[in-house]
């Protein structure tokens, strides 16, 4: 972590059940096991105004989470120890109530098969990398005003 990162999150507290209001600083939870991959989103992300936090695997994932209290996690498929989807899955079941978690799968995967065991799993949107950052950037605003989709995972 970056120092300037590390006061972000402990400087900026609020409750698990406080809304995402459009216009305020989304907190975004990038998962990928490629470190130069996500500091770049990181970034990218950071200069488009969001609060990020990184992780590189399932567990590290949903540790930083439950403190995090992520309005969105970008996570990537093909993960060591846990693969996206499991982390998806318990994501979602394991967070405290309130925590409105929205999900963005960012993989190498891109057939039919994968985008639907992505939506199984609790994912509202699926990018094949390389992203395009403008493209991302409008879905992550695009699902954090729309109301939660059911999901199979919850």
């Amino acid at each position: 972590d970056l120092p300037a990162a590390e006061g972000v999150h402990a400087a900026d507290t609020e409750t698990a059940e406080r809304p995402f209001r459009p216009g305020s600083a989304a907190r975004i939870l990038v998962v990928d096991d490629n470190e130069d991959a996500s500091q770049m989103l990181k970034v990218a992300l950071e200069q488009l105004g969001y609060i990020v936090e990184v992780a590189g695997d399932g567990p590290t994932a949903l540790h930083k989470a439950a403190s995090f209290r992520p309005d969105i996690a970008l996570l990537d498929i093909g993960l060591p120890v846990m693969d996206g989807y499991e982390l998806a899955e318990r994501l979602l079941r394991d967070l405290p109530d309130g925590i409105r978690l929205r999900l963005v799968a960012i993989t190498g995967y891109g057939q039919d098969a994968d985008r639907e065991r992505a939506r199984q799993a609790g994912f509202e949107h699926h990018l094949v990398k390389p992203i395009d950052l403008s493209r991302l950037e409008s879905i992550i605003e695009r699902t954090l005003a729309a109301p939660r989709m059911p999901s199979s995972a919850e």
